[in-house]
């Protein structure tokens, strides 16, 4: 993942009547240049069909937890196996031990959270010092209570980029939000 702003869907923080693809859509026309394609509790079929329409609006799209064909890479719980494919990968990690394990196996990329008390997982942290983002070891992504309005402050602290979930997915406008956040990590 190259991009400074990552987008992680979640459909169940949708409002009402806004679907998956509807934010996927939006947050393109936002800017956003990379998803990270979650939802693993869908079929593959239906993975493969979110990660067409992520695709079909010039995204680079990301898998969590298992691969979907197509997709760039895929992105790992912390403690996962390495996959045993060649492929591009990335891991969640919760510590500065859990970069460097994450930069010892081969990972290109890894999430960093908490980064601020997040409304996606009440009572998650306690959000993470800055410093644990500072010379990692390989591209880092602040993750956890990232806004616009705290995003340039992760990428400050050291992080690559920013992940986010709730301000995208809860976002009246997603588009808005997105352009923000694409702003604030320049």
């Amino acid at each position: 993942m190259s991009r400074r702003v990552v987008l992680l869907t979640d459909r169940g923080q949708l409002p009402s009547g806004r679907s998956l693809c509807d934010v996927i859509s939006a947050a393109a026309d936002g800017g956003l240049r990379t998803v990270l394609l979650r939802e693993p509790d869908l079929p593959d079929g239906e993975r493969a069909a979110l990660a067409d329409h992520a695709r079909g609006r010039g995204l680079e799209v990301v898998a969590a937890h298992r691969a979907v064909p197509g997709c760039g890479g895929v992105h790992l719980p912390a403690g996962a196996p390495v996959p045993v494919v060649a492929t591009r990968w990335g891991r969640s990690c919760h510590s500065r031990a859990d970069l460097e394990r994450a930069a010892a196996d081969g990972a290109w990329w890894a999430t960093l959270s908490p980064y601020a008390p997040t409304a996606s997982k009440p009572g998650y942290g306690p959000p993470l010092h800055p410093s644990a983002f500072a010379a990692a070891p390989l591209p880092v992504y602040a993750l956890g209570g990232v806004t616009p309005e705290n995003a340039a402050r992760a990428r400050d602290s050291g992080a690559y980029g920013v992940a986010v979930m709730g301000a995208v997915m809860r976002a009246p406008d997603p588009a808005a939000v997105v352009a923000a956040l694409v702003e604030a990590v320049r």
